[in-house]
C-alpha cells in the first residue's frame, strides 16, 4: 500500500515537471525579441499572454492618433420628382413622366435634402493641410474636421487627383496641431506590421493592426493602380485615414476593402504614400494634377516573351505600339522595343512605366534607356501633357478578365481602319491561350458591340465587363478588315 502511494506521488511530480518544462518550452518558442518590441513603439506584457510576448503598439498610438481627425460631408442634392429622396414609388408620375406633369401643371420645385459622408484624414503641416480621399469629400458643399480633442473646424477643398483617390483639405483658425510623419511605402515589405487608425462606421477613432498581405495590387481602380494590400481592419469610413508602419510613419492611405459583404474580410487597400507625396505640390498650386505623356501602349513581359526578344529577365515594359506625333515616335521609340529605365528610374515591372511618366513635369526633357533587337539604346524625350481624361492617351493596356486589353479609337487609328462615323474601342493586345484568344477576336479587332449593347468608349466596355460572371455566354460585334461580324465567347474563368 505504502510502495503505491509512493508510486503516485512520483507520477505526480514527473507530471508538474513535465507541463513546467513544456509550459517554459512554449514561452520560449513564442517569446519576441526585445528590439523586435522596442522597435514596435511599446512594451509587451508576458503576464496577459502566458508567457508568449507580442509587439505592442500602443506607444504608435499615443505619439500618432492625436494627427488623424475624421471627417464628415454634407451635400445638398435637389430632388424634382415626388416621394422620398430614397426613390418612393409614385405611380402617376412615374407612369406619366415628370414632362407631362410640367407641360400642363409647370415645373415643379426640387425638394432639397443632405446626403451626409463620413472618413478619415490626417494632418501633414502645422498651416493646416489634410491628407484624405477624393470620394471622401468629392462633391461636398461642407466638410468639417473633427481632432481627436474633440475640437471641430471647417475645412475647405484645396486640391483633388480623381485617377488616384487623393484630396488635399486644410483647416484654418487652428492652434498647435499635432502632425503625421509621412514615411518611405517603397521601403516596407510583405509580412511588416501595420496599423490602421481611422473612424469606421462612425464609431470614432479606431485602432486595428495587421500585416502588408501584397504590394503593387491592381484592383481595376484607376490606370495608376499600385496599392498595398494589408489584413489590418479596414471598414467604411477608415477611408482616407493613415497606414502606419512599426516606426510611426505613415506608409499608405486606406482606400478600399474587398468584402462581399459590405464589411472587413481581411483584404483592405492602401495608396501609397510616396504617390501622394508626388501629387501634394501640384494639388496645393493648381488644384489638381497635370500630368506627363509618353504617348505608347504597353504590356507586361512573359516568360515567352522575354525568350522570344531575347531578353535577359521579365523587367521592364514592352511596347505594343505608339501613338501617331506622339513624343515618344518623335524621340524614335518603335514597337517592339522595351522600356527598362526612364529618367534614371528603373522599370521593374510594366505597371512602374505610367505613374512615372505621369509624375514627370511637362516639357521636361529625360533620357529613355530601351532594349532593341537585344542592343541597348538611349533615347531622349521631350514630355507633353496628358490632355482631357487621357483615357484616349493611357500609357498602359489593361488584361483584363477576358484576357485583352481595349484601348480608346483615336483619329489616326480611325481613318487607318477606314472606320469613319462609327463608334467603338480596340483591342490592343491579346493574350495567348486567353478566353478572347480562343474566342477568336484578334488584336487590331474593333469592338463595337457587347451583348447588343453599343460599346463608345472604355467607359462603356468596363461598365459591361463589371457585368459578367462566371458561366456568362458573351456575344461580341466586332469590325475586322472592312467588314463587321459576330463573335461569342464564353467566360468561364
Amino acid at each position: 500500500m505504502k510502495s503505491n502511494r509512493f508510486i503516485k506521488k512520483l507520477v505526480y511530480v514527473a507530471i508538474a515537471a513535465a507541463l513546467f518544462g513544456a509550459g517554459s518550452l512554449f514561452s520560449y518558442i513564442w517569446d519576441v525579441p526585445e528590439d523586435v518590441v522596442a522597435l514596435s513603439g511599446g512594451r509587451s506584457d508576458s503576464s496577459a499572454t502566458g508567457g508568449a510576448l507580442l509587439p505592442s503598439f500602443a506607444g504608435i498610438v499615443k505619439s500618432r492618433k492625436e494627427a488623424v481627425v475624421n471627417i464628415a460631408t454634407t451635400r445638398v442634392i435637389k430632388d424634382r420628382r415626388y416621394g422620398s429622396p430614397h426613390g418612393q414609388f409614385d405611380p402617376f408620375r412615374d407612369f406619366f413622366g415628370d414632362d407631362f406633369f410640367e407641360k400642363f401643371f409647370g415645373e415643379r420645385p426640387r425638394r432639397e435634402y443632405k446626403a451626409q459622408n463620413l472618413g478619415s484624414g490626417f494632418i501633414i503641416s502645422k498651416d493646416g493641410y489634410i491628407l484624405t480621399n477624393n470620394h471622401v469629400v468629392e462633391k461636398a458643399d461642407e466638410i468639417i474636421v473633427r481632432l481627436s480633442d474633440e475640437r471641430e473646424f471647417k475645412a475647405e477643398l484645396v486640391g483633388k487627383d480623381p485617377k488616384t483617390d487623393v484630396a488635399l483639405i486644410k483647416i484654418k483658425d487652428h492652434d498647435d496641431l499635432p502632425l503625421a510623419v509621412l514615411g518611405d511605402s517603397d521601403s516596407i515589405e510583405v509580412g511588416e506590421w501595420v496599423i490602421a487608425i481611422g473612424n469606421p462606421f462612425g464609431v470614432g477613432q479606431t485602432v486595428t493592426a495587421g500585416i502588408v498581405s501584397a504590394k503593387g495590387r491592381d484592383i481595376g481602380a484607376g490606370p495608376y493602380d499600385d496599392f498595398i494590400q494589408t489584413d489590418a481592419s479596414i471598414n467604411p469610413g477608415n477611408s482616407g485615414g493613415p497606414l502606419f508602419n512599426v516606426k510611426g510613419e505613415v506608409v499608405g492611405i486606406n482606400t478600399a476593402i474587398f468584402s462581399p459583404s459590405g464589411g472587413n474580410v481581411g483584404i483592405g487597400f492602401a495608396i501609397p504614400v510616396n504617390m501622394a507625396k508626388r501629387l501634394i505640390p501640384q494639388l496645393k498650386e493648381t488644384g489638381g494634377v497635370t500630368r506627363g505623356w509618353l504617348g505608347v501602349m504597353i504590356q507586361p513581359i512573359t516568360k515567352e516573351l522575354a525568350e522570344s526578344f531575347d531578353l535577359p529577365s521579365e523587367e521592364g515594359a514592352l511596347v505594343a505600339d505608339v501613338v501617331e506625333g506622339s513624343p515618344a515616335e518623335k524621340s524614335g521609340i518603335k514597337r517592339g522595343d522595351v522600356i527598362t529605365f526612364f529618367d534614371g528610374e528603373k522599370i521593374g515591372k510594366m505597371r512602374d512605366l505610367p505613374a512615372i511618366v505621369a509624375a514627370t513635369p511637362v516639357g521636361r526633357k529625360v533620357k529613355v534607356k530601351v532594349v532593341r533587337n537585344g542592343k541597348t539604346k538611349v533615347l531622349k524625350v521631350k514630355i507633353e501633357k496628358l490632355e482631357g481624361s487621357g483615357e484616349e492617351k493611357e500609357e498602359e493596356s489593361i488584361i483584363d478578365e477576358l484576357g485583352m486589353s481595349v484601348q480608346e479609337m483615336t483619329p489616326e487609328l480611325t481613318k487607318r481602319l477606314d472606320f469613319e462615323g462609327k463608334e467603338g474601342v480596340i483591342i490592343s493586345m491579346i493574350e495567348s491561350g486567353g478566353i478572347a484568344d480562343r474566342g477568336g477576336l484578334r488584336r487590331g479587332d474593333v469592338i463595337m458591340e457587347i451583348n447588343k449593347d453599343e460599346i463608345k468608349d472604355k467607359g462603356d466596355y468596363r461598365k459591361v465587363m463589371k457585368k459578367l460572371k462566371k458561366g456568362d455566354t458573351v456575344l461580341f460585334l466586332i469590325w475586322r478588315d472592312g467588314n463587321t461580324s459576330y463573335k461569342v465567347l464564353t467566360f468561364d474563368k
